[in-house]
């Protein structure tokens, strides 16, 4: 995550330093001194459920391009975690959705976000391609694209799900982080480990 050369507020440098009471090096202004904090971002996703069938999408655009996931993306400010999810939903796949329940949130530290992912259900018949979605498509289970995956978060999310389909006694809420070792691509699924799950 990068901090700010320039002060947002007024244009001066910044510069990095550990302001009084604090722990970590932060984007000070050398001017207004204004302390800018980076934060993570939340990313809202839904696994969507239509019978025995999920909708995927193959995406259109970088990162990612020409891989498979569920609709996700970043949540706004003014809009509730589900609303967002189901924004996205509807801007990925032109899908109308109706929330069955919290499915996972995932820590991703490496690239300072945090997933949150809900099961929801196909509402009607209608999905269709977009410009952020070059094919859409209700998959069975046993043929999920598990190695064109877009993102290791994604993944992961997914295969918890299949878990649970497969342990048939419901559906759990799971927590964990999603930790790449460093090695090679961050787009490589292989690099990456589920670690602190928990399943409430």
């Amino acid at each position: 995550m990068l901090s700010p050369a320039f002060c947002p507020d007024c244009g001066s440098a910044c510069l990095r330093e550990t302001p009084d009471g604090d722990h970590r090096e932060r984007s000070v202004c050398t001017s207004c001194r204004h302390i800018h904090y980076v934060n993570p971002k939340v990313v809202v996703g839904c696994i969507v459920e239509a019978g025995d069938h999920l909708l995927l999408a193959k995406r259109n655009i970088e990162p990612a391009h020409g891989r498979w996931t569920f609709p996700a993306g970043y949540l706004e400010c003014g809009e509730s975690s589900f609303d967002g999810a189901a924004r996205e939903t509807k801007e990925e796949t032109e899908a109308e959705v109706q929330r069955l329940g919290l499915h996972a949130v995932l820590d991703i530290p490496h690239i300072g976000q945090i997933y949150k992912v809900y099961r929801a259900r196909l509402v009607g018949t209608h999905f269709a391609e977009t410009p952020e979605s070059s094919e859409v498509r209700l998959i069975g289970m046993a043929d999920i694209p598990w190695a064109d995956l877009a993102f290791p978060s994604v993944a992961a999310a997914l295969r918890l799900y299949a878990r649970d389909r497969e342990a048939g006694d419901g559906h759990r809420v799971h927590t964990g982080s999603v930790t790449w070792t460093g090695q090679g691509s961050r787009f490589d699924l292989a690099q990456y480990s589920l670690l602190d799950h928990h399943a409430h």
